[in-house]
C-alpha cells in the first residue's frame, strides 16, 4: 500500500537538474574507479553497469553510448509508492524523451539524453499542472 498519494508525490516532485554529463558503462571490475566517482551501480550477469561522470569514464578509456544528463527528484518517496514513476516517464514519453529511471531510498533519479535536459526539465515541473 502506497503511503504517499500520486497527487502529493507530483505536486511536489520539485525536479533538479545537476550539472555535468554522465554516461553508462560496463565493466567487468572496479579497478581503479573510486567509489566516490560512482553515481550507480548495478551487477548484471554480463559484467557491472556503472553510471559514471563523462569525464571519469574518459580518463579510463571506457566505452559508452548515450551521453546523459541527470534529474533527481526532491520528493521523498517510498519504495512502494504507486504510480509516480509511470506518471513522469509517460509525460516525458509524450515529449519524445527517452528515460532511464534509478529509484534510490528516498529519490528517483532520471537519466535522459543530454540534449534533452532541458526540454525534459520543463516538462517535469510543468507535469503537476497537467
Amino acid at each position: 500500500m502506497s503511503k504517499n498519494s500520486l497527487d502529493n508525490l507530483i505536486e511536489n516532485m520539485s525536479p533538479e537538474l545537476h550539472s555535468g554529463d554522465f554516461v553508462f558503462v560496463k565493466v567487468q571490475g572496479l579497478a581503479g574507479i573510486e567509489p566516490s566517482e560512482i553515481i550507480g551501480f548495478f551487477r548484471e550477469k554480463e559484467g557491472i553497469t556503472l553510471i559514471l561522470p563523462k569525464g571519469s569514464a574518459d580518463l579510463r578509456g571506457l566505452s559508452y553510448g548515450l551521453v546523459c544528463s541527470w534529474i533527481t527528484l526532491n520528493v521523498v518517496s517510498d519504495l512502494q509508492d504507486v504510480g509516480l514513476t509511470a506518471a513522469f516517464s509517460n509525460a516525458l514519453a509524450e515529449e519524445h524523451i527517452s528515460c532511464n529511471v534509478i529509484a534510490g531510498f528516498n529519490h528517483d533519479h532520471i537519466f535522459i539524453p543530454k540534449q534533452d535536459a532541458e526540454k525534459a526539465l520543463r516538462t517535469l515541473i510543468e507535469l503537476p499542472q497537467k
